[in-house]
């Protein structure tokens, strides 16, 4: 009967640890399978402990080069979608115009649609304006596709912030600029980070927008399913692993810096 008691009273927590085990195996089978010796080319079965892929990350020909690639557009996608989506944002919590209705219906569209139909739209539309398939067309289509995530994501936090703290710092004399970089940008700034974030995630992560419109490109998602017809190395499970624990880490940091800010608020 304590036992009910106590499961009753742990139940939700229980549940808690239980889903985020499940969502966290995948990353334990990466981060064990890149320690392992394959006797074949197929990275499935587990053989002997090794650390030679570690060791030698940039071991398989064109792997680091296909991640470079990745990062490289990634970060310049989420530049341009936090930046104009920022913008966006903004435009539609704090002004009205014409068409405002409509526009906030169709931010939500390229969330709503499948990636293939967007993808083979994308690439009907380059092929008709005779664009070349490659690195620009992958970076357009990235922005194109994180821009509503990073507009739904400084939406929320904008719409929550208060009118009047901006409103007292214009009653001290501070002009538009100084009003907006130091009351209004620090409120955002979680939103927008949290945009920033996501926006990364998902173009680094993309395969089927970017298998479309890549042309010869490569990119670490397009290299991973073209290696996994092959033959999977090793050296793709360490490179997992190591983003894998990077986020981790991110995380941790934010966390003990919000921890001290709000230690230094109390």
């Amino acid at each position: 009967m304590t036992f009910v008691r106590w499961f009753k009273r742990h139940l939700v927590v229980i549940a808690g640890l239980l889903t985020l085990g499940y969502l966290l195996l995948p990353n334990v089978v990466v981060t064990v399978f890149s320690f392992n010796d394959p006797k074949g080319r197929f990275n499935y079965e587990w053989q002997r402990f090794s650390t030679d892929a570690w060791t030698d990350p940039c071991g398989v020909a064109d792997l680091c080069g296909s991640l470079s690639l990745s990062l490289r557009i990634a970060a310049w996608a989420t530049l341009g979608a936090t930046v104009l989506g920022t913008l966006i944002a903004f435009a539609l919590v704090r002004y009205r115009f014409r068409a405002r209705g409509a526009v906030n219906s169709l931010i939500f569209l390229p969330m709503a649609m499948p990636e293939v139909v967007m993808a083979a739209s994308l690439l009907t539309l380059f092929l008709n304006m005779g664009v070349q398939l490659g690195f620009w067309t992958i970076l357009i289509a990235h922005i194109m596709f994180c821009l509503s995530f990073v507009v739904t994501a400084v939406k929320a936090r904008v719409m929550s912030m208060d009118p009047s703290l901006e409103q007292a710092a214009q009653d001290l004399y501070a002009g538009p600029l100084q009003t907006f970089l130091r009351v209004t940008l620090p409120i955002a700034a979680p939103g927008i980070a949290a945009g920033a974030l996501l926006a990364f995630a998902l173009s680094f992560d993309d395969f089927i927008i970017t298998n479309f419109n890549a042309g010869a490109t490569v990119t670490f998602p397009m290299f991973v399913w073209g290696s996994a017809q092959r033959g999977t190395p090793v050296q793709i499970n360490v490179i997992g692993t190591a983003m894998f624990i990077v986020a981790v880490l991110l995380v941790l940091a934010g966390m003990v810096v919000g921890n001290r800010r709000r230690r230094h608020t109390a």
